[in-house]
């Protein structure tokens, strides 16, 4: 069976100049596990995030070698719009996500650029509204929500792409206990439906999600020990 994600020698580089941030990083991801990354800021997690939903080298450019693939197909022989149909991630600041004036237009902006039709859009609304409990907010202006009613947001406009892949990436970091939980029971539930989970967390409490814990020191990753 070909796996979500399969990672090969990757090395990175940001510039000629700078050093490789990525050396030598091998991984593989299984359909419906819960991968977790841990490491030192500024080691490269979000880079690595960045390759996998192909920010990285579609949109910011850089120095990559060695084999990325997304079920089976190397990334950078993608196009940027195929790749968001089946990666989707999630920043830690969900104000670098929501720039529209609804949930709903946040929410409908994704699919309509997939060319979805207008029936399944609205269908896809309601659905991801109701997976993050956020029904009653579909005609609200998110600047007017709390960061966690925000980031419940920004995680249901990535799911109405419906991705197969989804990449968080310190998405718990600015929230309270009662959204971190709540994002939890939505995490699971995605894995129970058989996507493909990656965190990037500094949090231990958040770590009990995840089926393998590996950290990336000094360009490599390697199994998680604990700090």
């Amino acid at each position: 069976m070909t796996n979500p994600i399969e990672i090969n020698n990757l090395y990175f580089k940001y510039n000629a100049n700078s050093d490789y941030i990525l050396k030598g990083v091998d991984l593989t991801i299984s359909k419906g596990e819960i991968l977790a990354l841990v490491g030192l800021s500024g080691g490269g997690k979000t880079t690595l995030l960045n390759i996998m939903c192909g920010i990285i080298p579609h949109i910011r450019k850089g120095e990559i070698n060695g084999e990325v693939k997304l079920w089976g197909k190397e990334i950078k022989d993608l196009k940027i719009i195929d790749i968001s149909k089946k990666v989707g991630i999630v920043f830690e600041d969900p104000d670098t996500q929501l720039f529209l004036p609804t949930v709903e237009d946040e929410i409908a902006f994704g699919p309509e650029n997939l060319m979805v039709e207008r029936k399944e859009i609205g269908n896809r609304i309601e659905k991801v509204l109701k997976m993050v409990n956020m029904e009653d907010y579909r005609y609200e202006n998110p600047n007017n929500l709390s960061g966690g009613q925000k980031q419940l947001i920004a995680i249901a406009a990535i799911l109405a792409m419906e991705p197969d892949i989804l990449l968080f990436d310190e998405a718990l970091a600015q929230i309270d206990d009662d959204g971190k939980k709540r994002i939890k029971d939505i995490i699971l539930n995605l894995k129970r439906g058989g996507k493909t989970i990656v965190l990037v967390e500094h949090h231990i409490d958040t770590l009990d999600l995840a089926d393998r814990v590996l950290e990336l020191q000094n360009g490599k990753l390697r199994e998680f020990k604990g700090w």
